[in-house]
């Protein structure tokens, strides 16, 4: 554009030095002055137009020129502006942070993806690549610093490599980061321009199936997956089999895959095992099967399994995992358990009998016996040999009578697992048994202390509650230590559902280390006491137990024994 104003002005000039030297000459020949003037002054009009005809012309055409110029940048503008725009966009639309490092003056920009993925605050963000650096994790940091100037030394075009960033908060995320190398002229590398990806959530999703993957292929349980598709086959077909599995069905993964998985069940098509499992697929419905299944070999095995149906997010059903289980010794046990049962049954029944004939088929022999020894007690006996004699046997049919009674009230007991129960008015009850064991009462002397008002009731039956209060303080009074002064505590706690009958006394207890085992079993003696049976404990449990209630036992040798009896305050 200079120079052709240049151009334009050097012509000018010398057209008008042309136009004055011309003039002169022409004046010269001219004779008369005024026509001389008037040539002066037409020649000078003729430059005049056209000088401003031509400077019309080329001022016309510098303004089409620079027009075409302004629509030419416009467009460039307008070019880059929608450009801009694309790419505001398309870093919106895939959340990418992109960075722009020119490699020669280490200067750094970044979009606001540093803000919205990584929470930086433009005051935050340092135009440097060093900042860039300084927040890559420290075990990713020499690795990726090492990949990313070797790309630059090479001057490979595409570049790319996976690590840490830390965010504002002082968190991590991984990311995926590439980027695109430019070269100049002299191939030395002056810009590079990438872009961040944010993969933490793809990557907790691969360590998670990773996670997974170790479970299946690591669990003590056989797991197999199969595809959806059923097609002509009765069973899909196999695409993923643990190793639990190959060894429970003896079949290597090799001869199972995209195989159906029928074939290492054997299963007759015609059971109902069959059936019920062609339905669950059918359904595409979670169901739980036992079958007797062979293994490769032929071996017969019980098996357990399940097989619940995958969907996809879309809700399409696209696999099947099944989990398997050898059941093969529960089964055996289970047999075991209800031939055993079956035993214990026919042996309870048998005990039961017995328990019926001894205690009644005994019973007339044993009243003879007792009214012979009647008899003997009138008659005078010299022979103090035979009066031991006598006295011994007397009290050897004594406590047989009352081993035979307390046999027929275990059986009554067993017999009547539903007695009939009321409310029964706990101190009546109380003031009954110390009734029938006032003497016992008179000789020991207890300090017996009782917080249970008068009003206190029990859900119970009258004969099993009175029968148990009496089993409790006779051994009370038995079993009280001859160091001090026997003090027997009983106590009622009433709740909503529930009554705690708490009897404690402070005699010479029991061994709960050595007896815990056998404090309630049939003829346990915990004591070398004359005239203990080893029947009491046994029968108060039953009883509770027949009522649906509970006791337990809190004892220590030589300082007392606490026992707490539950029942129920409704059927």
């Amino acid at each position: 554009m200079k120079n052709k104003a240049n151009r334009v002005t050097l012509l000018f000039i010398l057209a008008s030095i042309l136009l004055a030297i011309a003039s002169v000459f022409i004046i010269k020949v001219i004779p008369n002055s005024t026509d001389a003037l008037f040539f002066h002054f037409f020649s000078y009009l003729i430059f005049i137009i056209l000088s401003g005809l031509t400077f019309r012309y080329l001022i016309t055409k510098n303004i089409k020129e620079s027009l075409n110029l302004v629509k030419r940048q416009k467009a460039v503008n307008d070019e880059i502006k929608e450009s801009k725009e694309r790419y505001d966009i398309v870093a919106k639309a895939t959340s990418d942070t992109v960075w722009d490092w020119n490699v020669s003056s280490n200067q750094i920009t970044w979009n606001k993806g540093i803000q919205n993925v990584f929470g930086y605050e433009e005051s935050d963000v340092e135009e440097t690549s060093q900042w860039w650096f300084d927040r890559i994790h420290p075990e990713d940091s020499i690795k990726m610093s090492v990949k990313l100037y070797s790309f630059l030394e090479q001057k490979v075009e595409k570049w790319q490599d996976e690590y840490r960033f830390m965010c504002k908060n002082g968190t991590y995320k991984y990311i995926l980061d590439r980027g695109f190398l430019v070269i100049d002229k002299n191939n030395s590398a002056v810009r590079m321009i990438g872009a961040m990806q944010d993969i933490s959530g793809k990557k907790q999703e691969e360590e998670r199936l990773k996670l997974l993957e170790t479970v299946i292929t690591n669990a003590k349980d056989a797991i197999l997956i199969t595809d959806a598709e059923i097609s002509n086959q009765l069973a899909p077909n196999v695409i993923f089999a643990n190793e639990a599995y190959t060894q429970m069905s003896g079949y290597e993964f090799s001869e199972i895959v995209n195989k159906s998985m029928l074939d290492t069940l054997q299963m007759d098509e015609g059971s109902p095992v069959f059936k019920e499992l062609s339905d669950c697929l059918r359904k595409k419905q979670e169901c739980e099967i036992e079958t007797l299944s062979y293994r490769k070999n032929g071996e017969e095995y019980w098996v357990k399994f399940s097989m619940v149906p995958v969907f996809n997010k879309e809700n399409e059903h696209t696999h099947w995992i099944s989990i398997k289980r050898d059941i093969t010794q529960e089964k055996k046990q289970e047999k075991e358990k209800e031939q055993l049962i079956s035993e214990l049954t026919q042996n309870n029944k048998d005990l039961r009998q017995f328990s019926y004939i001894t205690s009644h088929n005994l019973r007339a022999p044993l009243s003879n016996l007792k009214g012979l020894l009647r008899l003997i007690e009138d008659i005078e006996i010299k022979d103090e040999e035979l009066q031991i004699i006598i006295d011994g046997f007397s009290k050897s049919t004594k406590l047989l009578n009352e081993t035979i009674s307390d046999l027929g009230r275990v059986v009554i007991i067993r017999d009547n697992p539903s007695i009939e129960k009321s409310n029964i008015n706990v101190s009546e009850s109380i003031k009954n048994v110390l009734t029938q064991i006032n003497s016992l009462v008179e000789k020991n002397n207890p300090d017996l202390q009782l917080d249970i008002k008068k009003s206190d009731i029990i859900f119970s039956n009258k004969a099993y509650l009175e029968s148990i209060l009496l089993n409790l303080l006779t051994n009370a009074l038995k079993y009280h230590s001859k160091k001090r002064r026997l003090v027997v505590h009983i106590k009622l706690i009433r709740s909503e559902h529930t009554t705690e009958l708490i009897f404690e006394d402070n005699g010479i207890g029991i061994d709960l280390k050595k007896y815990k085992d056998k404090l309630f079993g049939l003829y346990q003696r915990f004591h070398n006491y004359p005239g203990s049976k080893g029947l009491g404990l046994y029968l108060v449990r039953s009883q509770i137990e027949s009522m649906g209630g509970s006791i337990s036992l809190e004892s220590e040798v030589d300082k007392g024994t606490r026992f707490t009896v539950i029942f129920k305050n409704s059927n």
